[in-house]
């Protein structure tokens, strides 16, 4: 069953309206409501708010990373642990094939349904899964298999247990190891970019977030409570903190926007799944004929040009 959001309801009377037409037959009833829906949705996503574009990355329908996997990938074989410790369930690492392009796709998994997102820590990745991100992208390197990261997190757990395993060393560690890489990285946040959790794998070649994902430095409830003690504040936080695709590519710190479906990824999973496919592909095409010194420079460029402003 469907969820809907508070703005999305016309869209959830239209579709209930188009439903009792099919279910009666009336072919008319249905040609002149699925022309009021199409209409309905230009005009509802096409004047979204900051705020509401953070509900819809956050919608528990959109695809998750293994949504992306299973949808993209064929001959995939998982890797697991990070072979110090544990196998974090946070972090999926897979091997594999997207059309013709033999790659390693790792991914921040959120989980569904009450067990599924306990065993997943809410897609909160414990130091081990960064660590299991690293070994898996080494193994890529080693190989010169191109790497698509998939950035879905709120932030990196911040537990006691975590802090005690150096969660920010494991963070660094990536961010040092991944800057040095001599494959093809690219990197998409597919729904919430949080915080360090976020930026441990969005280190390489491109970043590109999906049209409905955001990606921040801090969430807008954190952000809403150190600012402003109040939680009534989160969507002005919201707007304050920039966090939108658009916003991120103005100002320059993304390289490029996947355009989802109008209305969503989580109405139509499988042309979402396809556009960022199609973007992998078409990027490590792009990377691919470019010298080792020629790459490591537009790295170095890419990474050293980030919070420049005027």
């Amino acid at each position: 069953m469907a969820t809907y959001l508070d703005f999305e309801e016309n869209i959830k009377s239209i579709e209930d309206d188009i439903i009792v037409a099919k279910t009666k037959a009336d072919e008319y009833a249905v040609t002149i409501l699925e022309k009021k829906l199409t209409e309905e949705v230009e005009k509802t996503y096409s004047n979204l708010s900051d705020f509401q574009k953070l509900k819809l990355a956050r919608h528990p329908d959109r695809p998750y990373a293994l949504d992306y996997i299973r949808g993209l990938m064929t001959n995939a074989h998982e890797i697991h642990g990070d072979r110090h410790l544990a196998d974090d369930a946070a972090i999926v690492c897979y091997l594999g094939y997207i059309g013709d392009v033999k790659c390693v796709v790792i991914g921040e998994q959120k989980g569904r349904g009450v067990k599924n997102k306990i065993k997943r820590n809410f897609g909160m990745p414990n130091p081990e899964g960064y660590r299991k991100a690293l070994r898996a992208a080494k193994m890529a390197e080693k190989f010169n298999l191109p790497i698509l990261f998939l950035v879905d997190t709120p932030g990196a757990y911040p537990g006691i247990g975590a802090e005690e395993r150096s969660q920010s060393e494991a963070i660094a560690r990536n961010l040092f190891e991944l800057s040095d890489m001599d494959t093809t990285i690219i990197s998409v946040v597919i729904g919430e970019g949080g915080s360090g959790g976020a930026l441990a794998i969005s280190i390489g070649d491109r970043l590109a977030m999906m049209r409905y994902s955001v990606y921040s430095v801090i969430s807008p409830e954190g952000c809403a409570s150190i600012l402003w003690k109040d939680q009534s504040m989160v969507e002005t936080a919201t707007k304050a903190l920039k966090i939108t695709s658009s916003d991120l590519k103005a100002a320059e710190l993304i390289d490029d926007v996947i355009e989802e479906p109008l209305i969503g990824a989580h109405r139509n999973k499988e042309d979402a799944i396809k556009a960022l496919g199609d973007y992998f592909i078409a990027k490590v095409a792009e990377i691919k004929p470019l010298s080792k010194d020629e790459k490591y420079e537009a790295r170095y460029q890419r990474l050293m040009a980030l919070g420049s402003f005027d």
